[in-house]
């Protein structure tokens, strides 16, 4: 699915169809990318759905009790999720 350090779900788009995100921490940003089938190739994701911010801000408070992500990438990804959703409750 994603490659090392990214970190990748699976979900329904509006179709009902199964399509695969993928998001990457590069410096203070996180890069999503998405893709319909395994074999399709990633196509990069500017705008996320708050759903896919929801789902990365849940992997990462697993990473983080698995102590495999610093404790402070939750507090900073919260406030990029309120930077983009101002009214989203994460």
């Amino acid at each position: 699915m994603a490659n090392k350090g990214e970190i990748g779900w699976k979900r329904r788009n509006e179709d009902g169809e199964k399509i695969q995100v993928c998001a990457r921490k590069t410096g203070n940003r996180w890069l999503f990318r998405i893709r319909a089938q395994k074999f399709d190739n990633w196509v990069d994701y500017n705008n996320p759905d708050l759903e896919d911010w929801m789902e990365l801000l849940d992997s990462v408070r697993r990473r983080i009790q698995r102590n495999l992500i610093p404790e402070i990438e939750e507090d900073r990804l919260i406030s990029t999720i309120k930077e983009h959703y101002p009214e989203a409750k994460p």
